[in-house]
């Protein structure tokens, strides 16, 4: 095995890091323009184009996805631990504002209309190094697509253009960007297309950003309020022993209580009422066998379309009870950081609602009634909030029999909807490199992979943030053999060595993970190409490459633990 640490020191990226902290020391606003040009003389992956004329794309729309939808009328973002932060800070009860968010990035955000104010909730310094880079790369775009704006053709109407080729054709040309681009850009905002490109036209875009309190310890606060809301919630918690899982907020929930698979017939009346033909003709094809998608995974789309529409609260609530009735509590995190959790009580399980993947040759299911293990499922987390969260868990909770992590990962050597599996992960907040054990191979996961690949004995490395790389950055890790890039692996393996070591995890180490007294799994799915242009997730409209890589996963992490407690309550525990 290639064990050699990699050396990643970019002098562009560690500048631009050392500028935007130094600036947020202060105790005034700092001006985004004032971070422009290091910004774009990082060379950023994602803002490969940032000093071109014409507008770069790729970096406004991932911006643009991340960031709320009133970040074009925002004039302030301000950066925060938690309520009482925005308090001491004269801001008031900023929990009293709208409520706002990313299509793409779940951060707990709160607008003031009035006053133009965007205040953010940060779980970590991971948050800060996400933000700052999405405000810069989407001030620069913006700010070039307004002086385009200056000269478009009076003769172009924008609320008629996408009806008339040539026009539409005029319009991409005019504003220097493809007309693929335009098209993508216009189906992001909808029927707002025309007044976002009204107010872009109108002024530039000049943001300032404040950070109220950046301290360790005020993120440390932080996560014990969000634990504590659980715990009260679920005091068996505290004595009962724990899987946990760092994951989202269905997958799990649906394959163990096979609530969608139940109420088939309700979703697909409610597909026909809505009009939704994209999905219906999705059906029609899962039905025919012209595609080959998994007619469960289709019935969990569609529940969360269903869910996500207006005055659904009867279903909602409906969904809320069958679960309770198998063993499933949601706590959802209302007054801290937006991760949501999910307390599974095992023994509570009915496998007969369970999805039929789940039970697969595994038998008699009759001695998960004798367990006493719980599962903590959690919404994945942003970069070093990962470390904190299962610190938090572990020092609180029972105790812990086995860690599991699926996220999102960028390959540098597979396709969108592969499953990376690795056994090595570079973490560069640490820049230790751990070897972990082998919960998992290929054909844990491959049964239930429709589309993708399975590759296991990968490595991968775990990155800052998703702006701070650069071409010669990643070159590094790809002559060193890594070929995933993602966030939260590296953050989740330092808790995991302080969970049986007495000592802080170490600094630019080789650590060995294998003695590790619990079980411990990492599953990446891979959902862009940072070498390809646009080959991410949310190019698309319905896909099931989202779905079919995060189901796979988390029945094998699901089938694992069920083993796990097989052998368990088979020994008496």
């Amino acid at each position: 095995m290639e064990r050699t640490v990699p050396y990643t020191a970019s002098e562009e990226v560690e500048l631009y890091l050392r500028t935007y902290y130094s600036l947020l020391r202060t105790s005034d606003a700092v001006q985004i323009r004032s971070l422009e040009e290091v910004h774009a003389g990082m060379k950023s992956l994602l803002h490969q184009h940032a000093r071109d004329r014409a507008p770069d794309m790729t970096a406004f729309i991932y911006a643009l996805l991340r960031l709320p939808g009133c970040i074009g009328e925002t004039k302030e973002i301000v950066l925060g631990q938690s309520g009482s932060i925005f308090r001491e800070a004269g801001m008031g009860d900023v929990w009293s504002w709208e409520q706002v968010s990313g299509k793409a990035r779940r951060r707990r955000c709160f607008y003031n209309e009035e006053k133009q104010i965007l205040a953010c909730i940060v779980a970590s310094r991971s948050d800060i190094d996400d933000v700052i880079p999405l405000l810069t790369a989407y001030q620069i775009e913006w700010n070039k697509l307004h002086r385009l704006l200056q000269h478009l053709p009076n003769d172009i109407d924008l609320s008629k253009a996408h009806k008339q080729t040539d026009t539409w054709h005029n319009l991409a040309e005019a504003l220097m960007m493809s007309v693929g681009d335009l098209t993508r850009w216009r189906s992001i905002c909808g029927k707002e297309f025309v007044n976002r490109v009204q107010e872009i036209k109108a002024s530039e875009r000049f943001f300032q950003v404040r950070l109220l309190n950046g301290s360790l310890i005020e993120y440390n606060r932080a996560t014990n309020a969000w634990w504590s809301v659980i715990a009260d919630r679920v005091p068996d918690l505290l004595t009962h022993p724990i899987y946990f899982i760092s994951s989202n907020t269905h997958s799990f929930m649906n394959l163990f209580s096979g609530f969608a698979l139940k109420n088939q017939k309700e979703i697909n009346q409610y597909l026909i009422d809505a009009d939704q033909e994209e999905l219906l003709d999705e059906w029609r094809q899962i039905q025919t066998h012209t595609v080959p998608s998994s007619q469960e995974n289709f019935w969990y789309y569609a529940l969360k379309k269903y869910l996500q529409e207006p005055n659904t609260e009867e279903i909602f609530n409906r969904r809320n009870e069958h679960e309770a009735a198998c063993g499933i509590q949601r706590i959802n995190s209302e007054h801290s950081f937006d991760v949501d959790a999910q307390v599974i009580n095992i023994s509570k399980l009915k496998p007969g609602w369970m999805d039929d993947r789940v039970k697969k040759d595994l038998g008699d299911l009759a001695f998960l009634k004798k367990s006493d293990a719980l599962i903590l499922n959690i919404d994945y987390p942003l970069g070093l909030a990962a470390y904190n969260i299962l610190m938090e868990v572990a020092e609180n909770a029972g105790n812990i029999l086995g860690v599991y992590s699926i996220g999102k990962a960028a390959t540098l050597n597979g396709v969108v909807g592969d499953v990376m599996i690795p056994y090595v992960i570079h973490d560069e907040h640490s820049r230790n490199t751990y070897l972990i054990p082998r919960a998992f191979d290929a054909r844990d996961v491959s049964p239930n992979l429709i589309y993708g690949t399975v590759l296991d004995n990968q490595k991968a490395v775990t990155v800052r943030g998703t702006f701070l790389q650069n071409r010669s950055y990643m070159d590094v890790f790809y002559r060193e053999g890594y070929t995933g890039i993602e966030m939260e692996a590296g953050p989740y393996l330092s808790a995991v060595y302080e969970m049986f070591r007495p000592t802080r995890h170490p600094i630019d180490e080789i650590v060995n993970l294998d003695r590790v007294p619990f079980d411990l799994g990492i599953l990446h799915y891979a959902s862009d190409r940072p070498l390809s242009k646009g080959k991410n997730l949310g190019a698309g409209t319905l896909s099931y490459y989202g779905m079919d890589p995060t189901y796979a996963c988390s029945l094998a992490i699901i089938r694992r633990i069920i083993n796990l407690e097989k052998t368990r309550t088979l020994e008496g525990k």
